[in-house]
C-alpha cells in the first residue's frame, strides 16, 4: 500500500486541530475530511449524469414526474378480485 506524508503547518494546522474531535487523532480527522471531499466529488459528478440521462431520456423523465407526483401517503386503493 502506498502512503503519502503531507506537512500542515501554521494556520491550517491550528484549524484542524481546533475542529477535531478530541478523541480523534489529526491522522484520522484529516482522513474523514478527505474521504467526505471524495464522496461529495462522486455525488456532484453523479448527479450530472444522472441530469444527463433524464435530459437524453425523455420517456424515463416523464416516468419520474410520474412517480414524484404520486400520492405516498394515503392508503392503496383496493383491488377487486376476479
Amino acid at each position: 500500500m502506498k502512503a503519502t506524508t503531507i506537512k500542515v503547518e501554521g494556520e491550517l494546522l491550528t484549524e484542524l486541530e481546533r475542529r477535531k474531535p478530541p478523541a480523534q487523532s489529526l491522522s484520522a480527522f484529516v482522513k474523514s475530511i478527505l474521504r467526505r471531499d471524495l464522496l461529495h466529488r462522486q455525488l456532484a459528478e453523479a448527479s450530472v449524469r444522472y441530469a444527463a440521462f433524464l435530459a437524453g431520456n425523455p420517456e424515463e423523465r416523464d416516468w419520474l414526474a410520474e412517480w414524484e407526483g404520486a400520492d405516498l401517503a394515503s392508503k392503496p386503493a383496493r383491488r377487486r378480485r376476479r
